[in-house]
């Protein structure tokens, strides 16, 4: 992530839910995002298989209301438009079995403003007052996510 991206999402950490981050936890941030990114269109490639469709709509995605919310309320926090396109770049499109639209791949990073809205958010939801993360919150935020998404 460039330094430029860095600093944005270090004050998007601050913004979204008073927290302090760093490097570190940005590597930790983008394997996060591409991991549920991945989980979200492996889900979607098989329900246009079971749909006899051979590419992933945004319909496809299991986008659910909360995840839906926090995109809406990312949108709202990024009014100025910066942090879209280093999500743009943050995220990595994986290889699947199955192709996705234009309209898919063009609504990943919006997704992924709600995923970084939700992870910040569910730190204080696991600790109120938490100010720095450490590896253990990170963790903890993971595994959360892991049986949600």
């Amino acid at each position: 992530m460039a330094l430029m991206g860095i600093s944005e999402f270090e004050r998007f950490f601050r913004t979204a839910a008073s927290l302090d981050v760093d490097k570190d936890d940005l590597r930790r941030y983008e394997d996060f995002v591409n991991r549920k990114v991945h989980d979200l269109l492996l889900i979607g490639q098989a329900k246009a298989r079971a749909n006899g469709r051979d590419i992933i709509e945004p319909h496809d995605l299991p986008v659910t209301k909360g995840l839906q919310e926090t995109i809406h309320d990312f949108r709202g926090m990024d009014e100025t438009g910066q942090l879209q396109p280093i999500l743009e770049q943050l995220v990595a499109l994986p290889t699947l079995d199955l192709t996705y639209t234009e309209e898919t791949e063009a609504k990943l990073p919006q997704i992924a403003g709600g995923l970084s809205l939700a992870l910040a958010r569910t730190f204080k939801v696991l600790d109120p007052k938490l100010e720095n993360p450490q590896t253990k919150h990170w963790e903890r935020a993971f595994r959360t996510f892991d049986l949600l998404l």
